[in-house]
């Protein structure tokens, strides 16, 4: 079971994200918090593997909390959920350590898919935010290119290859295909890009990849 923790000060939302939860059989919320503060509480005192976070919220807002989990409960996946789609706010949650980015108008099962695909490892961004940050990706300066290609110089071909496949969003069964190799080499190669470049996660790997040009 994926142990699911809701952040949300409107009782409202969190109603609506507790019925979408309850129609999977693999997913157990098992605890609501109103602020971002009894979040990391509540993460430090039980057992929680994916926390849903709403970006605005009283005392310690989503962001903030993903930062705090990020020191005291780094087990814990952060999916941010907003009403607001804009592109500081992406940024942020993203290098905060988020893993998943959904709009609060995206469809139920996104929700479903987001904390099953950042249980696993993987990335989830909502079409909407995955068009946002694309177009980020293309307004890249020269400077923070040039510096992106420094930062991949050191890493071997083979980590270059499974680095631009991140960039293009791939999974780590889908890489494992490409690259004919097994779903759990492909997972080492990527908590070793992961060390290496200094990452907290599969997104941030695959905007460097694409702000170096690695993924077209």
């Amino acid at each position: 079971m994926i142990r699911v923790l809701i952040a949300d000060d409107e009782p409202l939302m969190r109603a609506g994200i507790k019925a979408i939860l309850g129609t999977a059989d693999d997913i157990e919320l098992v605890a609501e918090a109103g602020d971002g503060r009894e979040a990391v509480r509540i993460a430090q005192e039980r057992r929680v593997d994916v926390a849903v976070l709403d970006i605005r919220m009283p005392r310690l807002d989503g962001l903030a909390a993903a930062r705090e989990l990020r020191s005291v409960a780094p087990s814990v996946r952060v999916v941010m959920l907003t009403t607001f789609g804009e592109d500081d706010n992406i940024v942020r949650a993203l290098s905060d350590g988020a893993a998943g980015f959904l709009l609060k108008d995206s469809a139920p099962e996104e929700l479903l898919r987001a904390v099953r695909a950042v249980h696993a490892g993987e990335a989830y961004l909502s079409p909407m935010v995955t068009s946002r940050v694309v177009g980020m990706v293309a307004q890249v300066g020269q400077p923070r290119r040039q510096e992106a290609i420094r930062q991949v110089e050191g890493l071997t071909e083979r980590e270059v290859e499974v680095l631009a496949l991140l960039g293009l969003g791939m999974s780590n069964a889908d890489v494992g295909q490409r690259l004919h190799m097994s779903e759990a080499t492909v997972k080492t190669y990527v908590s070793r890009l992961l060390a290496k470049l200094g990452l907290t996660n599969r997104v941030q790997a695959a905007l460097l990849a694409r702000d170096a040009g690695l993924a077209g």
